[in-house]
């Protein structure tokens, strides 16, 4: 099976490796592009918890954090590796799953993610927010070619249905799956664990299918 990986430039290795592992063909095609916001210190100092949903936001609140870390709560296991630890890994790895594992009362609280993140993690903690990086959408020219498209996130989902190419996908979870039907973008399956085993795992599924 010919595979699109689309994650950023530096961010696919591990998924490509595991792919060309079990056979198949990949195409590397990143459509987006991280940029971070700032360089100025962020004060962590006084809240309970820091709330984390990827790990490209993992990387940038330890590259930018002063003050000692509180606990810190992550979506997904990449999200809470690239922080080195996390007091608590949503079992269901969406903002509502975070919410629903999330002590009460949590405290004062800090969301940090992507300029643009959907609100409903602030809104449910009443937390603090402060955007980290935001994603810029790739447009390749050709658009690439394959038998199905790897989609890890929301942003990525977006930007491959403006290519319009007509390739199914398989998305990593529930946000990137409902990113992708709206932008008209068929999902053949949602991977079961939301990381890179779960991608792998829903291609062999489908491979194995046909």
């Amino acid at each position: 099976m010919r595979v699109i990986v689309t994650r950023p430039e530096g961010q696919e290795h591990d998924l490509v490796a595991r792919l060309a592992d079990d056979g198949h063909e990949v195409v590397c095609c990143p459509l987006i592009r991280v940029e971070p916001l700032a360089d100025d210190p962020i004060d962590v100092t006084g809240y309970d918890w820091v709330v984390v949903t990827s790990p490209n936001g993992a990387r940038e609140l330890l590259r930018r954090a002063r003050g000692p870390l509180p606990r810190l709560a992550a979506i997904g296991q990449a999200t809470a590796d690239a922080l080195g630890h996390a007091d608590l890994v949503a079992r269901v790895s969406t903002q509502e799953g975070l919410v629903a594992d999330m002590p009460r009362p949590a405290g004062r609280v800090l969301v940090a993610a992507a300029e643009g993140a959907r609100g409903y993690l602030a809104d449910a903690l009443s937390a603090d927010f402060v955007p980290l990086y935001r994603t810029h959408a790739i447009h390749p020219e050709p658009p690439p070619n394959g038998d199905l498209c790897l989609l890890a996130s929301a942003s990525a989902a977006r930007a491959f249905g403006v290519l319009a190419t007509g390739i199914p996908a398989v998305s990593i979870g529930p946000e990137t799956t409902r990113a992708a039907l709206e932008a008209g973008v068929e999902v053949l399956a949602e991977a079961a664990t939301h990381d890179v085993e779960g991608l792998v795992a829903a291609v062999s599924g489908l491979a194995a299918s046909e």
